[in-house]
């Protein structure tokens, strides 16, 4: 192998770091290089890490091998007692181009700092995203909250804020390069401003970039908590074409007493009030959600209030997670459930989003929908339907007629 090669593991802001950490490399002459990128959110992650690293010394002899992300960050001395690895970088170092000119130059073995120290957050311009043609930006690093089955803030550290004029910056300079789409990105996005002068919202640095960049043609927005969403971000709903009509909740379940025990700021009554301030401003809106199946206590019941949330939310994109205990929260001390029954829960949660993504879909046949394209044909319509077109270049935004289902795609036709 010649130039580095960064493996990303885990979350958008982990896949928009890495192509900051590939520039860095690349720039830096650090060739002959496997980077991995880690996620800790779950045991499984980590444990996808260890083979995914074991696999590549056996493939790659002579590579060197760095590991980044959160689950470096968190255990750096697992990750370095490896043979497998010649270096273990935190998750600050890995955004600083002196850290890999450090590693071209043979570098320390262990790099890492303390991540709750940091208190800033610069602002990142990526020009590459992987063959992709939606463009990644972070506004916002890190997480003031302690929800008990989340180990992430210890991964990255307290909410640190971009000034909304880097934001303004790195999305101009974006479209000049062609991108038609930008996802804004973060740990806790709803959190952002809370740090900086003046306390600017999510929602009025929404309207402001949309504002201030108008030849950028979509916005779409990462994962939004629903205890925090502003009167601004409705706003912007209501009277912002270009932010998409599409919004991922970071609601984990849908039963009172298991918020509570997780220490979520919500509750399931805000959920509905969330959809429903939606869809009043906005009817075309499409949810989805993150879902966590088989948090400590969680009984039959319980369960059973989530899982019917989904039709009653009507909830059509789902992320499900059987929960996973990390070691230092307060959840890995109750009592679990035991892994069958977790496993079995998110296989039922995720069976019921699958026939609500499928009656969506049907839904979409016959009219007409905005299609930006990525690779192959298929793209991304504004709410979030992945729609196969023939015909279609990556790059291209085109408006197609919605003509039929092919699994999990819609299919369409280019209106001319």
């Amino acid at each position: 192998m010649s130039g580095p090669e960064v493996i990303t593991l885990g979350c958008r802001l982990n896949a928009f770091e890495s192509e900051i950490v590939r520039d860095h490399a690349i720039k830096a002459g650090f060739d002959g290089a496997i980077i991995f990128n880690t996620c800790a959110v779950t045991k499984e992650a980590e444990r996808q890490a260890g083979q995914a690293i074991r696999r590549a010394r056996r493939n790659h002899p002579d590579a060197r091998i760095v590991v980044t992300g959160c689950a470096a960050q968190l255990n750096p001395a697992k990750y370095a007692a490896m043979p497998e690895v010649d270096h273990v970088v935190g998750n600050e170092e890995k955004l600083k181009p002196e850290t890999f000119l450090a590693l071209a130059g043979g570098g320390a073995r262990l790099e890492v700092a303390d991540i709750m120290t940091v208190r800033e957050t610069a602002p990142h311009l990526v020009h590459g995203f992987d063959g992709r043609n939606r463009a990644f930006v972070q506004i916002q690093q890190g997480c003031d909250h302690r929800c008990t089955f989340c180990i992430i803030p210890f991964a990255r550290g307290n909410n640190r804020s971009v000034p909304l004029g880097g934001i303004v910056e790195q999305t101009r300079a974006l479209v000049r390069e062609g991108y038609r789409e930008v996802v804004l990105t973060g740990v806790d996005i709803c959190s952002y401003g809370s740090d900086l002068p003046g306390k600017p919202t999510l929602g009025e640095a929404v309207r402001r970039l949309l504002a201030q960049v108008p030849e950028l043609e979509r916005l779409r927005l990462s994962s939004l908590d629903p205890a925090a969403m502003d009167d601004a971000l409705f706003e912007a709903l209501a009277s912002e074409p270009r932010l998409m009509p599409h919004l991922h909740l970071s609601l984990q379940a849908m039963d009172d007493t298991i918020l509570k025990r997780m220490k979520r700021r919500h509750l399931r009554g805000d959920a509905f009030r969330v959809a429903a301030r939606a869809r009043a401003v906005r009817p075309d809106i499409v949810l989805g959600a993150d879902l966590i199946a088989g948090f400590p206590t969680e009984t039959d019941a319980m369960f059973e209030r989530t899982l019917a949330s989904v039709d009653e939310l009507g909830l059509t994109h789902l992320h499900v997670f059987p929960y996973s205990e990390r070691d230092g929260t307060p959840a890995a001390r109750m009592p679990a459930l035991t892994p069958s029954v977790r496993k079995a829960r998110a296989a039922k949660l995720r069976a019921t989003g699958e026939r609500a993504l499928e009656r969506f879909l049907k839904t979409r046949i016959g009219g007409t929908a905005q299609v930006l394209i990525e690779q192959n044909g298929v793209g991304l319509s504004e709410h979030y339907a992945s729609v196969r077109i023939a015909g279609a270049k990556p790059g291209d935004l085109v408006s197609a007629t919605i003509t039929g289902i092919d699994g999990a795609n819609l299919v369409g036709q280019i209106v001319q």
